[in-house]
């Protein structure tokens, strides 16, 4: 087991290991009277365990069932945790719990920091996106018919918890997308990450031999069983990035916004998209994006944006976009949080491990990077 302490103005344990429902349930403080459990239907199960662990301590068990993936982070589904917590008379004393993929936990947190102006929040990540991104850091929020993640707040967790055992059973086209942002957790700042992706990247994408049915294809089914003692390594290693990060900046007024490297090329393609491109699908081809502008400002080298292309094609992600959609692409990237005014910014790397911001770049250099990403 694991425990990275993110030390904000909140300090708080990310904890990384297995067999960990006994101290989730244990982790709620002794003053909560309810809890609200947010989860999506593919968790029913496992909120129903959770449930009935949070009874046995002699709190109210509450549940908020919401739409699985991006389709539950709307101002609908928020309206409806707000209704369950009134209905349920939640207090300041009581507690959310986030149960399930970076998009519960997303609006499990900004549920918790809305509701009588911030009450305390727990997250538990179910999938890789979630372990190494979505649940650390505080970033809560929803989207909006205009974009992504638009609307938010920053509201830190009282604790995370990521329990490698559900890593086994999730399928393997979540695990890909999870480890798009693993990834871009080496690109720019612990090139060990990268090494570990480059060696075991097989074994990462394999799926797992023991369920052989006609009817279950390789992306559905989970992980190799040998891959989750380098999953835990990876994951422990991407959050310790984002701990680090987010401990000097935790509301990005700066250094935070290299978390979000490949981010504004790939939000715009899921806002394009309507959010029928997975998250980290998404960031892949925005992390390639950032590399081949990078490399068109003279600031990395040929063989560092080739890396960029091997490392996330040996994983299955993929690495170009379709021809023909700049405009509607480009006006996607002017709603980026990272924006100010008519000015858009980059994040772009110096070398492998050296990210830094790059602002109101020339628009043919924009379009130029394009045309090298949608061949």
């Amino acid at each position: 087991m694991t425990e990275i302490t993110v030390d904000t103005d909140r300090r708080y344990t990310v904890t990384v290991g297995s067999g960990l429902d006994g101290a989730i349930v244990a982790a709620i403080p002794e003053r909560a009277r309810k809890v609200l459990i947010v989860y999506s239907p593919p968790l029913t199960a496992r909120a129903d365990a959770l449930s009935r662990a949070v009874e046995a301590r002699g709190i109210v068990p509450v549940r908020a069932e919401v739409p699985d993936a991006e389709q539950g982070k709307t101002a609908e589904v928020l309206a409806f945790c707000w209704q369950v917590l009134g209905k349920s008379d939640f207090t300041r004393s009581d507690v959310v719990i986030g149960l399930g993929g970076g998009a519960v936990t997303d609006l499990a947190g900004f549920v918790a920091a809305t509701w009588l102006r911030g009450i305390d929040v727990v997250q538990v990540p179910t999938t890789l996106l979630g372990m190494v991104d979505a649940a650390v850091g505080g970033k809560t929020g929803i989207n909006t018919s205009e974009g992504k993640n638009l609307v938010g707040a920053f509201h830190e967790p009282l604790s995370v918890w990521c329990d490698t055992d559900r890593l086994a059973t999730l399928p393997r086209h979540d695990l890909v997308a999870g480890l798009a942002e693993v990834v871009k957790g080496g690109f720019i700042a612990d090139p060990a990450i990268l090494g570990i992706v480059e060696t075991n990247a097989h074994l990462l994408t394999a799926a797992s031999p023991s369920e052989s049915r006609a009817d279950v294809g390789a992306d559905t089914r989970p992980p190799h069983p040998a891959a989750l003692p380098v999953l835990a390594e990876l994951v422990a290693r991407t959050v310790a990035v984002k701990a680090a990060v987010v401990g000097t900046d935790l509301k990005e007024s700066f250094h935070r916004e290299i978390l979000n490297y490949g981010h504004t090329f790939g939000h715009a393609i899921e806002y394009t998209e309507r959010y029928q491109w997975r998250h980290g699908a998404a960031v892949s081809v925005g992390m390639v994006y950032a590399a081949e502008l990078a490399r068109l400002v003279g600031k990395l080298a040929d063989a560092d944006v080739d890396r960029h292309r091997s490392i996330l094609e040996s994983l299955g992600l993929p690495t170009t976009y379709a021809p023909g959609r700049w405009e509607a692409l480009y006006t996607a990237m002017k709603r980026d949080k990272k924006t100010r005014g008519d000015l858009l910014r980059f994040v772009v790397l110096h070398g492998i491990g050296n990210p830094q911001r790059l602002e109101g770049p020339d628009p043919a250099l924009l379009v130029a990077a394009y045309d090298a990403v949608s061949r």
